[in-house]
């Protein structure tokens, strides 16, 4: 079986949100704003199968709607990785499983295939994501910008909503270094499947708890993250802002073939 065959993308999806009401079913554009990222995420190479994985009955009958292959969950997961690892317990023959936020529409598919070769390439390695440099020195210091620093070996040595490496004497030249000096997490992972169903079962950690960062918990139990830099970032959609320059911005590129 090639390993094609063996990834999929799970999107989480829920109905909720505290910044933007029912966002995953937003439609200006003429589609829910689930099916953009649907349909963004079906383009990676490097995987064969997308599915959706909600508790609301709405976004299951969008979901179908559209075309897209849907999965229920139950309401009581506090986590997407928990509402993912639901899915993926019932795929046995999947060997690789890519969580996608439901409300990243621009996240790259070539993207998703860097995230997804570095579990390729690295047996050793449970877990990967992806990171871009940062070049304003506002995100440095905003703790919705999850930083990240990495070994020369591209692994994860901590992430932090703080400025890390902190700048003791700031230098603006900083921003513009190669390589970079500062890099931005993004919210894409790629989990081997036997990984991500013992994730929950592996305890909370203390600076899991204190940073709100779930991954925190992976590195403090002791396995790698590999980490996918990437040239560009797509911001997700939080706010009616953010989707108002989402709307503005299909309407200037239009459809896209799948």
């Amino acid at each position: 079986m090639s390993s094609k065959r063996q990834t999929v993308i799970i999107i989480p999806a829920r109905l909720g949100s505290t910044r933007l009401a029912r966002k995953m079913l937003l439609d200006e554009t003429g589609k829910p704003l689930l099916q953009h990222t649907y349909e963004a995420a079906r383009r990676a190479r490097l995987a064969s199968r997308v599915m959706v994985a909600t508790d609301s009955e709405e976004i299951f009958a969008a979901v179908q709607k559209f075309g897209g292959e849907v999965q229920m969950t139950l309401p009581t997961h506090q986590s997407g990785t928990d509402r993912i690892a639901e899915v993926a317990a019932k795929l046995p023959d999947c060997e690789l499983v890519i969580n996608v936020q439901g409300d990243e529409p621009d996240m790259a598919p070539e993207v998703i295939d860097q995230v997804v070769a570095q579990l390729h390439e690295q047996p050793d390695v449970p877990v990967a994501t992806a990171a871009c440099p940062i070049r304003q020195e506002a995100l440095i210091h905003d703790p919705s910008c999850v930083k990240v620093v990495m070994d020369r070996r591209g692994r994860a040595l901590y992430f932090s909503r703080s400025p890390i490496p902190f700048p003791r004497h700031w230098d603006a030249s900083w921003l513009q270094t190669e390589p970079a000096r500062y890099f931005q997490h993004l919210g894409i992972y790629a989990y081997r499947r036997n990984f991500l169903l013992g994730f929950a079962e592996l305890p909370s950690s203390v600076a899991e708890q204190t940073e709100s960062l779930e991954q925190l918990r992976v590195l403090q139990a002791g396995f790698p993250i590999a980490v996918a830099c990437v040239g560009a970032h797509s911001k997700g959609i939080d706010t009616a802002e953010d989707y108002a320059a989402f709307v503005a911005r299909q309407r200037i590129i239009g459809p896209q073939a799948d």
